[in-house]
């Protein structure tokens, strides 16, 4: 695939200062100005300011000036207007507003988990004393950035962007409200859900193991309880541990480990899920928020609400 992930999410929020707060907290190296960096994917979140949350930018990873080439004549047979200057093109999905960003990068090398934090299991020793993430008392730092979950008032059409004009791939359905894309080996990194308003769900990022999603998640709300909302549990879609927690604009942010891959197309045929198989095959049920924010009815009518913002 030409397409090798997500470079970089930019998040307009109007509390600016209590966000780069969080997100700091949540392990991403601030580099000042609401940048930040990831371990391994160098700078991939960007916040800046906005009367209203809102996805303000994605920017997709290719490989090199003819993918860019490629994305732009595919995107001008669709009717979207493109701004193209070579390494780079801009393309707005005209449903969710989202300006879209694919840029040549260079791909994201992850140094492979040691085997010092293999599990062992039932007949299978991989490991032998202590088990290691005892030792672990370094604050949780997020691999990569993985995937952005996206709600569109016309699912059709933004998937459409997505697919033919992108060139992303689908990797599972749910049901007829969603759809699993992605644009690297991992199974997804885009969904687009069906939304009675275009809004930015998520964001997800990488961490090493089980345990790092759980202690990531401890340290977020030991003083701050308020910020969970689902977790732990394991997807079904995807097959990636989760915990989901609340940024002060309303965004979720989820830390995962362990997700599907998807080496070669034809080892995997999509699959359609229906109910809330695709959500989780074990765990807490998502609450009622999860699946409907608590600020949906303030985005459809444009109103600000940002709770103790």
């Amino acid at each position: 695939m030409a397409l090798h992930g997500l470079g970089k999410v930019t998040i307009g929020v109007p509390n600016v200062e209590e966000t780069i707060a969080y997100y700091t907290d949540f392990g991403l190296d601030h580099r000042g100005d609401g940048r930040f960096a990831t371990r391994d994917g160098g700078e991939q979140l960007r916040i800046v300011h906005s009367p209203m949350r809102r996805l303000a930018e994605l920017t997709v990873a290719a490989d090199d000036r003819d993918d860019i080439a490629a994305i732009t004549r595919r995107l001008q047979k669709l009717g979207v207007p493109v701004e193209h200057d070579g390494d780079s093109l801009r393309a707005t999905e005209l449903i969710t507003g989202t300006t879209v960003r694919v840029a040549v990068r260079d791909r994201i090398t992850v140094d492979p988990v040691p085997p010092a934090t293999l599990y062992n299991g039932p007949g299978r020793i991989d490991r032998w004393g202590r088990a290691p993430f005892l030792t672990r008392t370094e604050p949780v730092r997020p691999r990569k950035l993985g995937h952005a979950v996206l709600g569109s008032t016309d699912l059709e059409t933004t998937m459409k962007f997505f697919t033919e004009g992108i060139g992303f791939k689908v990797s599972d359905y749910m049901g007829d409200r969603a759809a699993f894309l992605r644009c690297s080996v991992e199974h997804h990194n885009v969904l687009v859900m069906a939304a009675p308003v275009d809004f930015l769900h998520h964001t997800s990022w990488q961490v090493d193991d089980i345990d790092e999603v759980g202690r990531g998640a401890q340290a977020m709300l030991e003083d701050n309880p308020e910020r969970h909302i689902w977790g732990l549990g394991r997807h079904h879609a995807g097959a990636n541990f989760f915990w989901y927690l609340k940024d002060p604009a309303g965004n979720f942010s989820e830390y995962y480990s362990d997700m599907d891959t998807i080496p070669q197309d034809e080892l995997w045929s999509p699959e359609v899920l229906h109910g809330l198989q695709g959500l989780y095959a074990w765990g807490p049920p998502p609450p009622p928020s999860f699946l409907h924010p608590d600020d949906l009815a303030a985005l459809m009518t444009g109103a600000h609400s940002v709770k103790g913002g």
